[in-house]
């Protein structure tokens, strides 16, 4: 059997050279402040559905399929069917934010 007394053990501190390992509190922004990275984006906010029926209506389907020529907007097009293509392939979705984003500045330039 162990006879030796138990020994006190005590955990590292700064104070005696030890490294803390938890992080550094990081400052909370204010309510209601939005994030520096999104205060000039004009897609903060819009759903990918608002740019979708907002091209629909501004170009309608036939020159929104000539302006992004894929087949969701070709055959048969519908916002449903538009949603799920575009949810699952980025670079078609790059190219309706590209139009949608081009369409804003056209209704600017013309009012």
């Amino acid at each position: 059997m162990n006879s030796a007394p138990p020994t006190e053990h005590t955990p590292p501190t700064e104070s005696n050279g030890a490294h803390t390992t938890e992080p550094a509190p990081t400052p909370t922004p204010p309510a209601g402040a939005a994030p520096a990275k999104q205060a000039r984006n004009p897609l903060h906010g819009i759903t990918l559905e608002a740019m979708v029926v907002g091209l629909a209506d501004y170009f309608g389907w036939d020159e929104l399929g000539r302006q992004i020529p894929i087949r969701c907007f070709q055959i048969d097009p519908s916002v449903s069917s538009s949603l799920k293509f575009l949810r699952k392939t980025p670079w078609a979705r790059e190219k309706v934010e590209s139009l949608y984003l081009f369409m804003l500045r056209e209704r600017r330039r013309n009012t």
